[in-house]
C-alpha cells in the first residue's frame, strides 16, 4: 500500500482543516517545500496536494506551490482543489502533476470530466470521491449532491476510472480513524478499483488493516502534524513491506 502524506494548501501556507471547515484551519508550517522535502528525505515517494484557495474559488490558484515542490523533489504529486477547465488542467500538468484528482467536476460536468480521462488516460486522472453519509460532496465539501457514493464510482470505472481517493467527510482532520466498513464495501461493490483511502487516519496500527482491506493507497494529514504518526514509521513500513 502506497503512502501518501498530504500538503493543502491556503495562501501559500501548509494548513489542514477539520471536516473541510475553513474555520477550523491550522496553519502547520509557512512552507510547503520545507514539508514536501521533510517526507522525501524519510523515504516517501508521493504527495497529495491540494488547492484549497482553488477548491474555494473554482480554478488552479496554487500552481506556484506546485512547480516549486515538483522541480525540487522528486516526488510523484496527485494535485486537486478547483479543476474546473482544460487550462486547469494544462497548468497543473506543465506545473509538474503527476496525477490530478477531480472531485466536484466529476459531479458538475461529466462531458469534460470524461473527455479528460480518454485525453490523458485513467493512469493519470483520479477520482475524488468525498462522501457524507454515503452521498457525494461537492465544492470544498460546502456543498451535498444526490449522487450516492458506491453507484458513482461503479458508472466511472465504466468510464475508465481506476484510482479512487475517497474521503469520509465525517472523519476528515478528526484523528477518530478511517472508515474502514465503508472502504470494505467500495472494495467489494467497485471490482477493481484501486482506493485509495483518505480521512481520519489517527494511528500508525491503522495502516496494515487498510493494506489488509485492499486499499491500493492511504493519504495521511493531520496524524503526521500533529505527531501521532511519525516519519520514521512511515520510512521503517516503506523500508520493511
Amino acid at each position: 500500500m502506497r503512502i501518501i502524506p498530504a500538503i493543502d494548501i491556503i495562501d501559500g501556507k501548509c494548513v489542514r482543516l477539520s471536516k473541510g471547515d475553513y474555520d477550523t484551519k491550522i496553519i502547520y508550517n509557512e512552507n510547503p517545500l520545507e514539508v514536501a522535502k521533510s517526507f522525501e528525505a524519510h523515504g516517501i515517494e508521493y504527495l497529495h496536494l491540494v488547492d484549497l484557495d482553488g477548491a474555494k474559488s473554482s480554478k488552479i490558484v496554487n500552481y506556484k506551490i506546485l512547480e516549486q515542490i515538483a522541480s525540487q523533489t522528486g516526488l510523484k504529486i496527485d494535485f486537486g482543489g478547483g479543476l474546473k477547465s482544460d487550462d486547469d488542467l494544462r497548468i497543473a500538468f506543465e506545473s509538474g502533476a503527476n496525477q490530478i484528482t477531480g472531485g466536484s467536476i466529476a459531479v458538475k460536468n461529466r462531458a469534460i470530466f470524461e473527455k479528460w480521462i480518454s485525453e490523458y488516460g485513467s493512469d493519470k486522472i483520479i477520482l475524488g470521491a468525498d462522501a457524507k453519509d454515503e452521498k457525494i460532496a461537492v465544492s470544498g465539501w460546502l456543498e451535498d449532491s444526490n449522487e450516492d457514493l458506491i453507484p458513482f464510482i461503479q458508472d466511472y470505472q465504466t468510464k475508465g476510472i481506476q484510482y479512487v481517493i475517497c474521503t469520509d467527510i465525517a472523519k476528515d482532520g478528526m484523528l477518530e480513524g478511517p472508515s474502514f466498513d465503508l472502504y470494505g464495501k467500495i472494495l467489494e461493490e467497485a471490482n477493481g478499483v484501486k482506493l485509495i483511502a483518505s480521512g481520519g487516519i489517527s494511528t500508525f496500527d491503522e495502516l496494515p488493516k487498510l493494506a489488509e482491506l485492499g486499499c491500493e493507497g492511504t493519504i495521511i494529514g493531520k496524524a503526521i502534524y500533529e505527531g501521532r504518526i511519525t516519519l520514521k514509521q512511515l520510512e521503517n513500513y516503506i523500508l520493511n513491506k
